[in-house]
Formats: C-alpha cells, structure tokens, sequence
C-alpha cells in the first residue's frame, strides 16, 4: 500500500510539473494567450490538465496497451479542435455541437483512463447532465441558457476528481482493514501452536510418570482443542464460555502439579457480553509458566474477572522465583498486545505491575 501510495505522488508530480511546462513553452511560442487577469480560469485550466497528465503517467502501462484506442481518441481531440477553429470563423463561439462534443470527448477520456470509476458513477454524471440541460431550458433563454447550460457543466470536473479522490481514499481504507484482518489472522495461528506446546508438555509430564490422571488430561485436552479449532476462529464469542475455557485449563494444569498450588478464580461477571476468543488465555499461560514452574512451594495464582458497565476488568496475579526469572518478553504476550490493538483499538487498558517476587496484570476492555 505504501508503494501505491508513492507511485500515485511520483504521478502527480511529473504530471503536474509537464503541464507547467508544456504552457510555458506554449505561452512563449505565442501559442496560448493566459488571461493573468482570471487566475481562477488559470487555476481550473491548470488543474484539469495536470490531473489528466497524472493519471496518463500513472496508468502508462495500461495505456501502451491501449494503443488503438489511444489513437481513436487522439481523432476525437483533433475533431475537436477543428470545430473549435470552426467556430470562431464562423463567428459562432457559442455553439450546441462545440458543448456536446467537448462534454462527450471528456466523458470518453474518462472513461478509458478510469473505466471502473466512470462506470459506477456514470448514470449519476449523465443524469445530472441531463437536468443541467433541462433546468437552463426551463428557467433561461437565448445565449443566457447557453453560457448557464456551460457554466453547471464545467462544475462536473471537479465534481468528479472529489468524487474520484473519495473512492482513493476508500480504497486504500480497505486495505487497511484488509492488512489487519491478515496480521490478526496471524496472530491467532500463531496462539495455537504456542498453546498446545506447552499442554501437550504437561501431558508428557503426566505419562512418564505414569499417572492415572493421564486419560482425563486427554480428555481435557480434546475439548480444549475443540473450542480452540472452532470457536477460536470467530470474531466474538460469548465471555460465559470464554471463561470456561480458562477454568477447563486451570483443572488440566491442577492434575499435572504434585505441589500444592493455590488458585483463586473469582467470576463475578453475570452479563452475556460478547468477546474475542482466547485473549485472557496468554496471561494464564504466563502465570503457570513463569510463577507456577518456578517455585517449589508456596506457589499461588488469584484471578478475578469483573464487569463495570460495558467493561470488563480480568486481574492475574502470581508469584515466582526470581533467581529463575526469564526477562525476555514471551510471544504469547506480544501477540496478546498486538492483537489488543487490532480488535480494540483505544477501547483497553493493559497494565502490568512487578515486584521483587510478584507479577500483576490488569486487562480492562470496553466491550460496548
């Protein structure tokens, strides 16, 4: 996107500084007389012209395609000129078949430089041509219908380059959704793996010592995979089974520990909010592996979750052993952040506080 970005400003750039040279060099060949004295023509002119050079520039490639069709209306612009100069000997400036060929010459460039573009808002553009010509009809006369009939229609050009900037912008807003969703979906294959690392971990631990609590981690194991598979890959789901998701891995890693490890979950959120899947996981995961494992005893975890509003607040605590602290920051937690920031942009709070032997994160989210 960045590069589409740059080759639209090179675009403009070199268009724009061609037609600033092309009507110097008109000007001093006598070729173009520039009315100083109007500089709001000298503008719209200059304008007009310089964004046709850059779409020309931009869209070169396609254009070398196009050959032929290059030529045909290379014969329009010609023919135009031609009624032009026949005009003003004739000494009729002012004249239906010079409007309505220039105003068909225009529509056609556009359509050939911009044909997705022109198409979409083409019933519009003729339309209101259409009731330009009808208004002036109905209300003027004579050469007055003629100058408001050229008037309104020279207000489409710019018309259309606001119309044709809008739909830039929109394009390159939806690449920007499209990237997110991408770096989300990423971000989530990689919660996975990590997971069911460190799970299927725990359950090696559990048949080498051939422990009778083996079979039901297996089972354990199954539905969490289950909702990791299916319910993982949904946008929200419902923060009740968020939940049980957390207790179900909090019960597996209770069959695995020998040691006495004291967990306190305290649930106290009673609305059916609705949530996205397996973000609270990573900080569980976090406090068994780096509190949890690293203590021999005495080794605690408290957790509460509670609602205030349209928010929710998730408190993890733990302690853990300093001497075995792993100071490098985990891409579990990483992800979690990242992925914080894709589905709740400025609507979460994440603040994690240290001390000699305790570690504390808070998570707040605005989930209206």
């Amino acid at each position: 996107m960045k590069n589409k970005i740059q080759r639209y400003g090179r675009s403009i750039i070199i268009g724009s500084s061609a037609i600033f040279l092309i009507m110097v060099l008109m000007t001093f060949l006598d070729m173009i007389i520039i009315p100083y004295g109007n500089m709001e023509e000298i503008v719209s002119v200059y304008l007009f012209w310089a964004i046709v050079a850059s779409l020309v520039t931009h869209h070169f490639n396609y254009l070398k395609t196009k050959v032929p069709v290059l030529l045909k209306i290379a014969g329009l612009f010609l023919f135009l000129i031609f009624i032009n100069i026949y005009d003003e000997s004739a000494d009729k400036p002012q004249n239906y078949l010079t409007l309505s060929f220039a105003v068909s010459w225009f529509s056609i460039l556009v359509y050939f430089i911009m044909p997705s573009f022109f198409i979409k808002y083409s019933k519009g553009y003729f339309g209101a041509l259409l009731g330009v010509v009808l208004y002036a009809n109905i209300f003027y006369e004579g050469e007055e219908k003629f100058e408001h009939i050229q008037n309104l229609i020279g207000i489409s050009i710019p018309i259309l380059f606001t119309l044709w900037i809008y739909e830039q912008w929109r394009w390159i807003k939806s690449l920007k959704n499209e990237k997110a969703k991408a770096e989300l979906q990423l971000l989530k294959s990689q919660i996975n793996p990590h997971f069911f690392f460190n799970t299927l971990n725990n359950l090696y631990g559990l048949t080498v010592e051939k422990s009778d609590k083996a079979p039901e981690v297996v089972l354990k194991l199954g539905d969490m995979m289950r909702y990791t598979i299916y319910e993982g890959k949904e946008e929200r789901v419902p923060i009740q089974d968020e939940i049980q998701y957390l207790e179900n891995y909090i019960e597996l890693h209770k069959i695995r520990y020998q040691k006495n490890v004291q967990v306190h979950f305290i649930n106290s959120v009673i609305s059916d909010f609705q949530i996205a899947p397996l973000l609270y996981i990573i900080l569980v995961e976090n406090a068994f592996k780096h509190g949890v494992e690293t203590l021999i005893e005495n080794a605690y975890i408290f957790i509460e979750i509670e609602e205030a509003g349209n928010s929710v607040s998730f408190t993890i605590e733990n302690n853990f052993d300093r001497a075995m602290q792993d100071n490098r920051v985990g891409i579990g937690l990483e992800n979690l952040k990242k992925r914080l920031e894709l589905i709740y942009p400025n609507k979460y709070t994440f603040d994690e506080i240290k001390s000699v032997n305790t570690y504390k994160t808070l998570l707040t989210i605005d989930l209206s």
